[in-house]
């Protein structure tokens, strides 16, 4: 122990004391270790202590309280940036059409100023007198007052209402209050007209009807066609249907003057009527027999679907047949009021 004790006196570490405060392992055993390079590093310093100019000096006792080593340098003031001058204002340009942006109207704003009932008084009165309305167009929102009165009497006369965004009633007349309502240009007539028409001229009763037809250029078209053939009366469905609106009446030609056009709310109940009381339902199908080798005669009803979706899967389980039009060319159809044509003047031929 004499021989430790005279080596570790000798280092004279500064900052150390007596009996190797710090722990250093070099000193145990009784000598340090030869070749030990830190001995000769911290020589001057005690372990841990740290060679950078500035730094906190240790002394008997740590300092807790230190700052960064060496301080930070001091960033120079930012320098105060000059005031902006006041932007003049964009000036203003006309913008050209193909930069406005292109909203289409509603339906109902490019009709005549005479179908159209706006207010709820000319609306309420309309319906009492039992004027022809195609729908009515009701804000979305709770109705109180006059304006769910005016909904009951509307559904009581079999008037479709339909629920829509104030907005669409403003773009069709700025002072709605809430309701706007869209008259035929025409009035309709009844199934029962068909048949009495029928009668006056001594011939079988011979019906159009139409299934899911939204064009009113078809509309009126058909119309027209089967005026010309010799039918008794178009029939149309009140709901996903176009009615008389003042393009299909255009497109008709007149044709509505003379022939009956009758709007029933279940079509296919209608056919059960028809049927019951003797006509034949023939639907105009793809998939069905040639037209020119069926007997069109007697009391017959056509039955003419859309172009796109073609005629409705409940309609066709109540017919009796389904003619088909031979295609030759590429394209597989043909317009409605086209298809209608030709199936009307092969009944006419058939009758003689």
């Amino acid at each position: 122990m004499a021989g430790f004790e005279r080596k570790y006196d000798n280092r004279k570490k500064p900052g150390f004391g007596e009996g190797n405060p710090s722990g250093d392992r070099r000193f145990q055993g009784g000598k340090a270790a030869s070749g030990d390079r830190r001995g000769q590093r911290f020589d001057d310093k005690p372990r841990g202590a740290r060679k950078f100019e500035g730094g906190p000096s240790y002394g008997d006792k740590p300092s807790f309280d230190r700052k960064p080593y060496g301080g930070r340098p001091q960033r120079p003031a930012p320098q105060e940036r000059p005031a902006r001058e006041e932007r003049p204002p964009r000036p203003q340009r006309e913008l050209s059409p193909r930069s406005v942006p292109f909203t289409e109207p509603p339906r109902e704003a490019m009709l005549p100023p005479e179908n159209i009932i706006v207010g709820r008084n000319p609306i309420r009165e309309a319906i009492r007198s039992g004027r022809d309305l195609e729908h009515l167009l009701v804000a979305k929102g709770e109705l109180t007052g006059s304006a769910r009165e005016i909904v009951m009497m509307a559904r009581e006369n079999k008037i479709v209402v339909q629920t829509v965004d104030r907005a669409r009633l403003d773009a069709i007349a700025p002072n709605h209050q809430g309701m706007i309502a869209v008259s035929s240009a025409f009035r309709y007539s009844e199934v029962e007209d068909m048949f009495r028409l029928a009668a006056e001229r001594g011939e079988d009763p011979f019906f159009v009807i139409l299934d899911g037809i939204t064009d009113p250029q078809n509309l009126g078209a058909i119309i027209r066609s089967a005026e010309c053939a010799g039918a008794h009366g178009v029939i149309v469905p009140e709901r996903r249907a176009v009615g008389l609106t003042p393009s299909a009446v255009k497109a008709s030609a007149g044709a509505v003057e003379y022939l009956p056009v009758a709007r029933v709310g279940n079509l296919t109940r209608t056919l059960e009527t028809l049927k019951a009381r003797g006509l034949w339902i023939i639907a105009a199908e793809a998939r069905g027999e040639a037209y020119d080798k069926m007997n069109l005669s007697g009391p017959i009803a056509l039955v003419i679907g859309s172009e796109g979706e073609g005629v409705s899967r409940l309609v066709l389980e109540n017919c009796d047949g389904c003619a088909a039009l031979p295609m030759k060319g590429r394209i597989n159809s043909l317009n409605a009021s086209v298809a209608a044509g030709v199936l009307m003047y092969e009944v006419r031929r058939q009758r003689g």
